[in-house]
Order: C-alpha cells, then structure tokens, then sequence
C-alpha cells in the first residue's frame, strides 16, 4: 500500500515506476516469495487457483486474458498499478472487473517451488539416444 501514488511504467519494477505484474513481483518478495516476472507466469506458478466469491486479502487477482494483475487489499478492493498514464492505486472491484476476471491464487512459497522445478525440468536437455522416427 505505501508504493501507492508511484507511477506506472511498463516493465517498471522499482519505485521509479511499475507494471502490475512488477509491483506483484516485489510485493511478494517483500513477503518472502519469489514470483515469475509476468501476469501469465504469476498465475500459472500455482495450481490452486481462488474463486471469485473466496477472494481473501493478499490473494492475487487476474483480469483481461492475464493482462493484468492485483492483490486483494481487503474485501472488494484491490491496489494494482493500472495503465500507462496512471498510478499506484488502490480501487474497488467492479462489475467490469468482475467480468474481466479471470481467476485468482493464493501465494505460498511451496506453490512457486514447485513451478520452478516444472520450468527445470522442462528446460533439461534431451537425451542424445532419443530418436525420432516417421
């Protein structure tokens, strides 16, 4: 809530401005979670996605075909880094954001170690004996 007022950059990450998904990435640093770098990543580092009716302060929020992203503030309000333009802000959930939702998690450390390992494992180089065969 204090990066509040601090403008929005694409691709910013700092306080000299942020995107939504970098004000996500150090919010939950802060906390102790590392967290991917974009939108999409954030929200497919954890399985357990969150209803819009269970949304709890601290939940991350997805919007707009994972465009954008917020964290639950307290109840029916997020604080985001919006657009171009814009600020830091916090903002009441809507019903536009509500149709523009597109689900939500809940971090936890486990959550992200766990979608580290996947990208590890997925990065791995193949065998040189697998052949391919037509």
């Amino acid at each position: 809530m204090d990066k509040r007022g601090i403008p929005y950059v694409w691709g910013g990450t700092s306080d000299r401005g942020y995107d939504c998904s970098g004000l996500m990435l150090r919010a939950y640093e802060k906390a102790g979670i590392d967290l991917p770098r974009t939108a999409r990543e954030q929200y497919g580092a954890f399985s357990r996605k969150i209803s819009w009716n269970d949304l709890k302060p601290g939940d991350m929020v997805f919007f707009s075909n994972l465009g954008h992203v917020g964290m639950i503030s307290k109840p029916g309000y997020m604080v985001h880094a919006p657009h171009s333009g814009d600020v830091v802000k916090e903002e009441k959930l809507s019903d536009w954001r509500r149709q523009a939702f597109v689900g939500a998690v809940r971090p936890d450390p486990k959550g992200v170690r766990q979608w580290t390992r996947q990208l590890e494992q997925r990065d791995e180089p193949v065998s040189a004996s697998l052949t391919a065969t037509l």
